[in-house]
């Protein structure tokens, strides 16, 4: 793994669904709110319309979500993020990224949710991260050379994996970097700034299973927006 950790088999269920949904919403408004609502000059927001439309939300609860962020309808939007810094059990290093309303709240949950493994202070787990931008994409159709793509486009290092590619790049250079790659043909399925472990762990067994379901567990939480870990 290495960057985000993403729960296998999230939009399985209606109950799964709603929870995306939720999750999503909160990236389009808080998106909306830092940038604007044109997706044309934002590239956060661009990115966060695009994972919505794959997760089949509705043109009218997506438009919604804009406009509130960006503060054209009554409704005032208050969610700011909140980042956590600790280890899964194993010492796994985990960052956490909360979208939240209610700091107070999500804090004594978070706390919560640590019990099996260690909340750490700030700082305590982020110097073992690089801060990169990070972009999952799949290839076009037939023959393509991975690297030479990145090259182009400007990327700084890739990893291959099956059926898509996770370019990285600098932070400055993400929305360029998935525009290239959009233009090359690469369908891309995700851009974001994501916390890449220097030195992930290895784990096999029970013991990678119980990592994945205190991840799971912390994934749950619908103030938890995005989950990164140090696991291969």
């Amino acid at each position: 793994m290495g960057a985000q950790w993403k729960q296998k088999g999230r939009t399985e269920n209606a109950a799964a669904k709603g929870k995306l949904f939720t999750k999503l919403v909160k990236e389009i408004m808080i998106s909306a709110k830092a940038g604007g609502a044109d997706i044309e000059t934002n590239p956060r927001l661009r990115m966060a319309v695009e994972a919505a439309k794959k997760a089949s939300m509705t043109r009218d609860t997506l438009e919604r979500a804009i406009k509130k962020g960006a503060g054209l309808l009554d409704e005032q939007v208050s969610y700011e993020t909140v980042t956590y810094e600790g280890f899964a059990p194993h010492q796994v290093p985990v960052i956490v990224e909360c979208l939240t309303d209610n700091k107070n709240r999500t804090a004594t949950n978070v706390r919560v949710l640590f019990r099996k493994g260690q909340l750490a202070s700030s700082g305590a787990v982020s110097w073992d991260f690089n801060r990169l931008g990070s972009i999952e994409a799949a290839p076009p159709d037939g023959a393509v050379d991975a690297e030479a793509a990145a090259i182009e486009a400007g990327a700084q290092d890739l990893e291959a994996g099956v059926g898509e590619t996770r370019f990285l790049t600098a932070p400055t250079d993400l929305d360029a970097v998935a525009r290239a790659l959009t233009g090359m043909g690469w369908k891309v399925q995700s851009s974001e700034l994501a916390w890449v472990a220097k030195s992930p762990v290895q784990l096999e067994g029970a013991a990678r299973t119980e990592v994945e379901d205190f991840l799971a567990a912390m994934d749950e939480d619908d103030d938890v927006h995005r989950i990164f870990v140090g696991l291969k």
